[in-house]
C-alpha cells in the first residue's frame, strides 16, 4: 500500500497547496494567507507539530502571529479535512492525500510525530459492530494508533 508522505519537495507542497485552494473553493471556503502559511508549514514539516512549534515555525514569516489566530487557522484547516488534529501528540499533521482517498486510520509515530494515513474499510466496519453492541453510535470515523515509525524502530535497534 503506497502512503503520502510529507515532503520538502517544492513542486509537490505547489500541487497540494493548489488543491487546498480548490477543495476551500468548491466548498465555499476561503484558505487566506495564514491559513495557508499554516498548511504550508505543516506540509514542508516531516512529522507533526503541536500548537506553540507551529507558532516558532511562523514567526520569522509572520512575526506578529498570535496563538488565537494560529488556533483559529488549525480549527479551519481541520473542519476542511486538509490537516489532522493528533489527540496522542496533541499535535497537528498536514493531511497528504486531503482530495484523494478516504483514510480511516492514523499510525502516530510516538517518538518523531511522522503520521502514517491508511485506511480499511473491513476494520472501520468491524469497529462500528463493536461500537454498536456497546449501545452506542459513532460520531466520528478516525482512528489513531500509536506506535514506532520504521525510522525510529531502527535508530532503536
Amino acid at each position: 500500500m503506497n502512503h503520502p508522505t510529507h515532503s520538502s519537495n517544492e513542486t509537490l507542497t505547489t500541487r497540494r497547496l493548489a488543491l487546498a485552494e480548490n477543495l476551500c473553493a468548491q466548498r465555499g471556503s476561503r484558505l487566506t494567507p495564514l491559513r495557508r502559511l499554516v498548511l504550508e508549514t505543516l506540509l514542508r514539516h516531516p512529522g507533526s507539530l503541536k500548537a506553540y512549534e507551529l507558532l516558532d515555525a511562523l514567526r520569522p514569516v509572520q512575526p506578529n502571529a498570535a496563538p488565537p489566530t494560529v488556533y483559529r487557522a488549525l480549527e479551519f484547516l481541520t473542519a476542511q479535512g486538509l490537516i489532522h488534529r493528533l489527540d496522542a501528540l496533541n499535535a497537528w499533521s498536514a493531511c497528504t492525500d486531503a482530495g484523494g482517498h478516504p483514510h480511516d486510520v492514523l499510525v502516530v509515530c510516538t517518538r518523531c510525530g511522522s503520521v502514517a494515513e491508511l485506511s480499511d474499510p473491513s476494520l472501520s466496519e468491524q469497529l462500528t459492530q463493536c461500537v454498536a453492541q456497546a449501545g452506542y453510535v459513532l460520531d466520528g470515523h478516525l482512528t489513531e494508533l500509536k506506535g514506532l515509525c520504521p525510522r525510529c524502530q531502527q535508530a532503536e535497534a
